[in-house]
């Protein structure tokens, strides 16, 4: 008998050895409805999955036809006297080996090009502008108004308007790093120095997985974020609380954990701002309370994850550069109970 825990509802799921199969073809699903190129919401993303699709089904029959003449050669061969004449040798080889594959090349990179340009176009007059920079190993995200200043910035959580283009321009802070968002785009790399763009449009509200897809260090796996695609009126809802700093807590033990985020270290790498915090090495914390993950996605936003990621974030993602915290308890509390109130 084989148990395995389901991880996203936590029950578990007893398998007989009939039926490994279909359960690690359930557990590839769930996996891929989190992150997968099959789904995809957006203009570019849908040209990406139709010509991968092109690809797949005539490399499928491409197979299917030479192991049909092969099997037919096959037979032949054992029959004298039943192979082709030459004339009819000469054209098989002139059509199935030049002219056939010929087309079909030409006709697949014609689609990849035109394809590319589509992607590769200058995005619309109304396009929204978010600048992305990759760090190992997490994503800063800037949000800038039309003279390119920043309103709000945000880490590993893009909130996007459903139906409006979003030019995302992408720069690495230290290593060459990949933004890729499957379900919305292709592959961008993210380079240090050098401003890459993409663009995309959202065509569905949902909350799609995006992934460092070049390797950049020990933590390149759990380098991921999230683009959040929402109605238009909740995204400027969204947008103006990001801009906005924070509150002064009104919770005495809340006012204890902000002397403890500003006394201990804390705000010597982060900003919160409205205080005194405003450090640059690591994610602005000034709305942490309302994103959903931690640590680029690698764990919930609860109150036990964030104790356990201040108090050693190495148990969580080895080789960051966050150092552990020591913390006497009730000031890991109060800290923990502080930092739920940037919302």
């Amino acid at each position: 008998m084989i148990v395995k825990r389901n991880a996203h509802t936590g029950n578990r799921m007893s398998c007989g050895l009939g039926s490994l199969l279909s359960c690690v073809m359930a557990s590839t699903a769930r996996a891929q409805n989190e992150q997968t190129v099959f789904e995809p919401v957006s203009d570019h993303a849908e040209g990406i999955v139709w010509l991968w699709w092109a690809m797949f089904w005539v490399g499928a029959v491409i197979f299917l036809a030479v192991m049909l003449l092969l099997a037919v050669g096959l037979w032949r061969a054992r029959r004298p006297n039943s192979g082709l004449g030459e004339s009819a040798s000469r054209n098989l080889v002139i059509a199935a080996g030049v002219a056939i594959p010929l087309v079909i090349l030409l006709t697949l990179v014609g689609g990849s090009l035109m394809l590319g340009r589509s992607i590769a176009a200058d995005p619309p007059p109304n396009v929204m502008r978010v600048r992305v920079t990759g760090w190992m190993w997490w994503w800063q995200v800037d949000y800038l108004d039309q003279d390119g200043k920043v309103i709000a910035s945000t880490a590993n959580e893009i909130h996007v308007p459903v139906g409006r283009p979003v030019e995302v321009q992408l720069i690495s802070a230290d290593v060459i790093h990949s933004f890729w968002v499957p379900q919305l785009h292709g592959k961008t790399d993210v380079m240090p120095g050098q401003l890459n763009s993409t663009w995309f449009t959202a065509e569905k509200a949902g909350v799609y997985r995006g992934q460092c897809a070049e390797f950049c260090g020990v933590q390149h796996a759990l380098m991921a974020f999230l683009v959040i695609a929402e109605a238009e009126t909740d995204f400027r809802r969204w947008l103006e609380r990001q801009a906005a700093p924070a509150e002064m807590p009104e919770n005495p033990r809340a006012r204890f954990g902000l002397e403890v985020f500003l006394d201990r270290g804390c705000a010597s790498c982060h900003t919160v701002r409205g205080t005194d915090a405003q450090g640059n090495i690591g994610p602005d914390l000034t709305h942490l309370a309302s994103r959903r993950t931690l640590a680029a996605v690698t764990i919930p936003n609860t109150r036990g994850h964030l104790g356990g990621w201040i108090s050693d974030p190495h148990s969580v993602k080895e080789g960051v550069f966050m150092p552990r915290t020591l913390l006497e308890p009730e000031e890991l509390t109060a800290l923990t109970v502080y930092l739920e109130t940037l919302e």
